[in-house]
């Protein structure tokens, strides 16, 4: 098992080159190809639903709207071809990728992102999206469908960059199965890296599986990784988690994502939604 093809969903909201940045970091250690997919509005949804209007006026929205997106198009595939050539990342259509080389692909797909990615998102290795802003709705509902409609290795990619992603993989173990999960989707980062250091709190591990236990798992793997314990209560587990991350140098946090929400109404809670919200670093997730 291993990374080989990593989705990048992008618009035109300026963080584009950034999510590619974290991907094409993650990538490299893999040889991976990077399906890069522009996520345009459709022309009819930007139609003003509320107020009547003519044919005439109809019409002129549309044209103006499909003039904008392809000027859109345009200008993020020159900046994606720019990029490739800066990167020496190779251009294909089709596999193979070439041995010891980063590819990538241009995919145009009419679509609000969200949607685009829980359908894109099934037969991707790796989904890599922007970090939201606390203050935004479209950038969260990308993450919370990446996590919630694939069951796929989510990295949200922070604004801060990064030239590797891999070498210390920091862990949030709290024995549930989403975090098991998480470790069997990342197996291949955690096979690959330098480092691994295991973040445990008491708290809630009752009838779960240890630290240790996930230590002992990671070993039949020729992954030896350091278990650290986190004394602190259940509220102050995200903040710890991303504290310990930063002192212990890591370059990722691997966490199971919404572990303890029931309905989507609520999966915004929690250690995740600290996480996501707070973290300077790159965050892979699973639910």
């Amino acid at each position: 098992m291993t990374i080989r093809t990593i989705l990048v969903p992008v618009r035109g909201d300026g963080k584009g080159e950034g999510v590619l940045d974290h991907a094409e970091a993650l990538g490299r250690a893999f040889d991976a190809h990077l399906s890069v997919v522009h996520c345009r509005a459709k022309p009819e949804e930007l139609l003003p639903y509320s107020t009547m209007i003519t044919e005439s006026m109809r019409q002129t929205i549309l044209e103006s709207a499909r003039a904008t997106a392809a000027d859109e198009e345009a200008h993020l595939q020159g900046l994606f071809m720019d990029y490739l050539e800066a990167r020496d990342i190779v251009l294909v259509e089709e596999p193979p990728v070439p041995e010891g080389r980063v590819s990538a692909s241009w995919h145009e797909i009419e679509g609000h992102q969200a949607a685009i990615v829980a359908v894109r998102g099934r037969l991707a290795d790796v989904i890599a999206v922007a970090q939201p802003e606390k203050s935004g709705v479209s950038g969260h509902k990308t993450l919370e469908s990446a996590l919630l409609e694939t069951g796929k290795l989510v990295l949200m990619c922070p604004p801060k960059p990064t030239d590797r992603i891999g070498g210390h993989v920091c862990v949030g173990w709290n024995g549930g199965a989403e975090a098991a999960r998480a470790i069997s989707a990342a197996m291949p980062i955690l096979e690959a890296a330098d480092k691994v250091t295991v973040f445990s709190s008491p708290h809630g591990l009752e009838d779960k599986l240890s630290a240790d236990d996930l230590r002992e798992h990671l070993g039949w793997h020729d992954v030896n990784a350091e278990v650290t314990t986190m004394n602190v209560g259940a509220t102050e587990v995200g903040n710890m988690l991303l504290a310990e991350t930063g002192r212990a140098g890591g370059d990722v946090l691997l966490i199971g994502g919404y572990g303890h929400s029931r309905r989507r109404e609520l999966v915004m809670g929690g250690v995740t939604r600290h996480v996501i919200e707070h973290a300077d670093i790159p965050v892979l997730l699973v639910h």
